[in-house]
């Protein structure tokens, strides 16, 4: 647009050649900068050419002053100041993530306290709008949604972050004038943005029809996949994804479509498919990004790919597996902004709390996390190294994949395909004169003997092992072969945990405990609650999807291995009789763990039942 607003000058014909091809997008991922976004050469046009000073109203104050005005007023979860210092982007929107306001709320404090008029939705549905001079996929990244006043039909910019000047002055490149700023909610804008029609959209459907109908002409393929409409649907699964805290994405075929679906707080949830779009097209784009083989597909592949989404680093691990109709692909999600790692945001008991950070006291031994997969395993180990990293120590990791890029740790990668597996790392390791070892998983017996030999040795070996609990692990570690007095001499504790869905501070609904209700439901009574007390269960809303549930927290049991405990492991005893002579020596299990965050409030009894079973 910016290009035809200026062709009737030579000047500019001259110059135009050099503009990148999406300036707008270009200007938006220079934070403001037209000289860092390319676009320089407006510096030598014509000053009657460019668009006239801004005149719309500044905002007064920025984002830190929002925050503790909104501290103030509301109640904010954490030290908001600390998380947001940690991302660049989409300040405002995490900060609404931290309350307990809805989205309408949350956007009359921002017009309040800076400012700005108002745009509630059925105004901007209403409004004349300009959203065709724009990328729609730029104003979804950065919330905005231009359009014209009803009452003179002056450009209006309804904004969601008025704190971020880029969307602003790519605004009056493209519209070649000044704006007004006006705030509107992020849900409400999303909503409008969803009905306004794209530049590209019209040569979707005509793409579709001409879809080469020999699927096997792997050229063929490929160009398809390269093509607009495959590379836009998969990106908006990736900002869709991203938008709603999915950690994964599931795009499994059909016999004549597919399905998608998003892991959000560690549940499968389906989403819109894409359209017009051949679900062998879908899983070659997400093989080319993945660096894989798009002509294989007999065989399961895994990959990897670094990736910007919606102003975003991430990281993505790919794995595809061939099924009746198709391949289907796995997409696991790892933003690399994830904020900081704080012992405090696992979901300890004070008690646990103590107890671990008094094990990573310890010189030597070894320490296990416990869990199946996607229980947070991985997330409690990089918090562990975090407290551990200081520059007294070396630290070395092998993990797979690396998850949390942690400053000051040596990470590695295992690469099986030129030997570097965990075992021949763990070798390697000890001649390098680490004070602490991470590994990811113990899988095999030749893993497990050099881990315990490591930590035997004066190291402190931190990894994790697939059990149902924590005392399960010696058991297991003994069916790999570690002798029984070796594992009495490294083991210092075994940590077992789960994950639980959060309820949603807005819309959770307490409810007394009665003796009719406990004589009704008999979980109440598993979960060992009496008439008079309360809990809470799941309601739902627009900031919680309607899910009832926000976030995920850990459920805990850490097994210390006392002398009790060794004495079990040389007679090789069984996990049950460990678990019991760690209870009666103050251990709490998960279960117990879920039932104290039941009373407290902070999760639903159908959460604890789902991830843990009483013992």
């Amino acid at each position: 647009m910016i290009l035809t607003k200026l062709k009737s000058d030579p000047d500019v014909d001259a110059a135009s050649s050099a503009l990148p091809k999406r300036p707008l997008d270009a200007l938006a991922a220079a934070d403001g900068n037209p000289e860092k976004a390319g676009l320089h050469v407006l510096a030598r046009v014509s000053p009657a050419q460019l668009p006239p000073p801004r005149t719309h109203i500044v905002p007064v104050g920025d984002w830190l002053e929002f925050v503790s005005y909104l501290a103030r007023k509301h109640s904010i979860a954490g030290d908001p100041i600390a998380s947001l210092r940690q991302s660049k982007n989409n300040r405002l929107r995490e900060l609404w993530a931290l309350t307990d306001l809805s989205a309408t709320d949350f956007a009359d404090e921002v017009a309040t306290f800076f400012g700005l008029g108002r745009m509630a939705l059925p105004q901007m549905m209403e409004a004349p709008s300009l959203a065709g001079e724009f990328s729609r996929r730029f104003l979804k990244e950065v919330a905005v949604f231009p359009c014209r006043a009803e009452e003179d039909g002056s450009p209006t910019l309804v904004v969601a972050d008025p704190t971020d000047p880029a969307p602003v002055h790519a605004a009056e490149l493209a519209l070649c004038g000044p704006v007004t700023l006006r705030v509107g909610s992020f849900e409400d804008i999303a909503t409008v943005l969803a009905d306004a029609p794209d530049e590209n959209e019209a040569p979707v459907a005509e793409t579709a029809t001409a879809l080469p109908q020999r699927t096997d002409d792997i050229d063929s393929l490929r160009d398809l996949a390269s093509g607009a409409p495959v590379v836009r649907a998969v990106n908006d699964l990736l900002e869709q994804a991203l938008e709603s805290r999915a950690t994964d994405i599931h795009v499994e075929p059909l016999r004549k479509s597919f399905v998608v679906r998003m892991r959000i707080d560690g549940v499968l949830r389906p989403v819109p498919s894409p359209a017009d779009v051949l679900p062998q097209a879908v899983i070659s784009r997400i093989k080319i990004l993945a660096g894989l083989n798009i002509a294989e597909r007999r065989l399961p592949q895994d990959g990897a790919a670094h990736l910007r989404v919606a102003r975003s680093q991430i990281d993505v691990r790919v794995a595809t597996m061939p099924t009746q109709y198709g391949e289907t692909a796995v997409i696991r999600l790892l933003p690399r902004d994830r904020g900081t790692l704080d012992i405090a945001k696992l979901g300890l008991s004070v008690s646990g709390e103590q107890t671990l950070n008094r094990l990573l006291t310890l010189p030597h031994g070894m320490i296990i996390v416990t869990g199946p997969t996607g229980s947070g395993k991985t997330t409690t180990l990089a918090t562990m190294l975090t407290i551990l990293n200081d520059s007294s120590r070396k630290i070395l990791t092998i993990e797979d994949p690396v998850e949390y890029e942690i400053p000051g740790v040596n990470q590695s990668q295992v690469k099986p395909e030129i030997g570097l597996t965990f075992a021949s790392a763990l070798r390697s390791f000890v001649r390098q004169d680490p004070d602490v070892i991470m590994v990811g998983e113990i899988r095999d017996s030749e893993t497990a003997h050099i881990a315990v030999h490591a930590a035997l040795t004066g190291h402190l070996v931190l990894t994790t092992l697939h059990t149902e609990s924590a005392a399960a692990a010696v058991p297991r570690l003994l069916d790999l072969g570690v002798e029984s007095f070796l594992l009495q001499s490294t083991l210092r504790a075994v940590i077992g945990q789960r994950l639980v869905r959060l309820l949603c501070e807005r819309c959770k609904i307490e409810r007394p405990v009665t003796t009719q209700l406990l004589a009704e439901d008999p979980r109440y009574l598993m979960l060992g609650l009496r008439s008079g007390e309360t809990v809470c269960e799941a309601g739902g809303c627009e900031r919680c999807s309607g899910t009832g549930y926000r976030g995920r927290s850990g459920l805990f049991e850490l097994l210390e291995t006392s002398d009790d405990v060794r004495d079990l492991i040389g007679t090789r005893a069984e996990a049950q009789n460990i678990t019991r002579v760690a209870a009666r020596s103050g251990m709490t299990t998960m279960f117990e763990h879920g039932v104290a965050k039941c009373r407290s409030g902070t999760t639903s009894i159908a959460e604890v039942l789902r991830v843990t079973t009483a013992r």
